[in-house]
């Protein structure tokens, strides 16, 4: 209760300081959630869904702003001929120069909260922001289970193929890896996690789950953007709680020489090293860790 407490004073001294209270935000003619979304539409354009996930607004509201910023002349919202339900919102000229504006004045409410800091204070502001930040971003991320044919398990796992082929000293090529036929990736004989940030996917871990024999950890890649935000941790705790609520008491991995961050990671998170337990032609070092089956509710 007592970081509850901080959470919600830091988040009224906010939202005080850079004036969201107002209707007029930033002494232009609108609230803040319509300089917000004007800020997230870029030069190309946005899908109105794709925005939507990105600021995590309901559709009404968020067709409640457009149609507002819509009569104000600073955006055009097109309908695809190809699907009626994709929409695209694009700023008009009078838009970009709003938005600018609307950056003109941010860097002026930002530069005053610094202003009356002597430079040691300015930089503890920062670096404290900073940290904030990454730490909020942390918390937005958001796990799923999802097939691996799924369009956002996809794009991972040729992420995750084409990072291993950039950074193993023998390139990678998976018909010669032990990579699970996808079947292994699906209930019952296993499940696969995606990581959605603003609603992208920046990372994926498997777990095969076989009958008689030590879960398995496959496929665990967390995009270079969103490094640093504890989500390898999270993946390794969620697959130990799955693997343990399957009836397994042993977890495994595999890994490459080359992965040193990974490695380090699986033995913060109490992996032992152990014998080879399979003939990966790119492992060199074979993990497990004991998990805490919970017994059968009666």
């Amino acid at each position: 209760m007592d970081h509850i407490a901080l959470v919600r004073r830091f988040s009224r001294t906010v939202t005080e300081r850079v004036g969201v209270l107002h209707d007029r935000y930033l002494g232009r003619d609108r609230p803040v959630g319509e300089a917000r979304l004007l800020r997230e539409i870029s030069d190309r354009g946005r899908d109105v869904r794709r925005l939507r996930e990105r600021l995590g607004l309901d559709s009404g509201y968020i067709s409640r702003l457009l149609r507002s910023l819509e009569a104000d002349g600073l955006v055009t919202v097109e309908t695809q001929d190809r699907d009626r339900r994709v929409r695209t919102v694009r700023l008009t000229d009078a838009g970009r120069a709003e938005r600018a504006a609307l950056d003109a004045r941010s860097d002026a409410l930002a530069g005053s909260l610094l202003e009356p800091l002597n430079p040691a204070q300015r930089a503890r502001l920062a670096a404290a922001m900073a940290d904030v930040d990454r730490l909020l971003t942390a918390a937005t991320v958001v796990l799923d289970t999802l097939d691996p044919g799924h369009p956002d398990a996809r794009h991972c796992l040729d992420s995750y193929r084409a990072e291993l082929q950039e950074r193993l000293d023998t390139g990678f090529d998976p018909a010669r890896s032990l990579l699970p036929d996808p079947g292994e990736l699906r209930p019952p004989r296993g499940l696969f996690l995606v990581a959605r940030l603003h609603g992208e996917p920046v990372g994926c871990a498997g777990l095969k789950l076989p009958p008689g024999a030590p879960a398995e950890i496959k496929r665990m890649w967390v995009a270079p953007r969103a490094r640093g935000l504890g989500l390898g941790r999270r993946f390794l705790a969620e697959l130990e709680t799955r693997a343990a609520g399957h009836g397994h008491d042993v977890l495994r991995l595999d890994t490459d020489k080359a992965l040193t961050a990974a490695i380090g990671l699986y033995r913060a998170h109490g992996f032992q090293e152990v014998a080879a337990f399979n003939d990966e032609p790119y492992a060199h070092h074979w993990f497990e860790k004991r998990t805490a089956v919970s017994p059968p509710a009666r």
